[in-house]
C-alpha cells in the first residue's frame, strides 16, 4: 500500500523541474517518461480494476487481459493531464482499498489464463503485482530524468 500511495506524489517530484518536452523525448529505455506514465495508467486500469472487481463482486470470473492492452489510447496525452487522470484513478482505488477488512485482501477471482488454465487470484496478488510493477517503472523514470537533466 505504501508504494500505491506514493506513486503519484513521487511522479510529481520526479518531473517537477523537467521541461515538458523532455518528458516526451525518446530514451534508451524505449519509451519516453510520458509513455511510461501512459503504461502505468493502462496497468492501473487492468490490475487496479481487477482488485476493485474482486472486492465488489462475490468470486467473479474473467479471462486474463494483458496490462499492456489498450495502453496506446493513453499515448500522446500531455503530462499534466495524464498525471491528473492517473491521480484520479489511484484515488478511486485507494479509497476502496483503505476501507477493506483484512480478510477482503484474500478474496479471489477465478481467472482464465492462456492456454485455458484456471487460477484463483486474490486482491493481494494483484496489489502486490501492481506495486512491484510501479516500483520498477519509478526506478526507470528516475534514472531517465536524471540523465535528461544532465544533457
Amino acid at each position: 500500500m505504501d508504494i500505491l500511495r506514493t506513486t503519484v506524489p513521487r511522479l510529481e517530484v520526479l518531473a517537477a523541474d523537467a521541461p515538458v518536452e523532455r518528458l516526451d523525448a525518446n530514451t534508451d529505455y524505449g519509451w519516453s517518461v510520458n509513455e511510461q506514465l501512459a503504461h502505468l495508467r493502462a496497468v492501473q486500469d487492468v490490475l487496479g480494476g481487477n482488485m476493485l472487481r474482486i472486492v465488489r463482486e462475490d468470486h467473479p470470473a474473467w479471462r486474463a487481459v494483458s496490462p499492456r492492452t489498450g495502453q496506446e489510447r493513453y499515448f500522446g496525452a500531455a503530462w499534466d493531464e495524464a498525471l491528473a487522470s492517473f491521480r484520479t484513478q489511484r484515488t478511486e482505488l485507494l479509497t476502496a482499498l483503505d476501507r477493506l477488512p483484512t480478510e477482503a485482501w484474500h478474496r479471489t477471482a477465478r481467472v482464465t489464463v492462456p492456454p485455458n488454465m484456471l487460477y484463483d487470484y486474490s486482491t493481494l496478488y494483484y496489489g502486490d503485482w501492481l506495486a512491484r510493477h510501479e516500483r520498477s517503472h519509478l526506478s526507470h523514470m528516475s534514472r531517465i530524468l536524471e540523465k535528461l537533466r544532465k544533457t
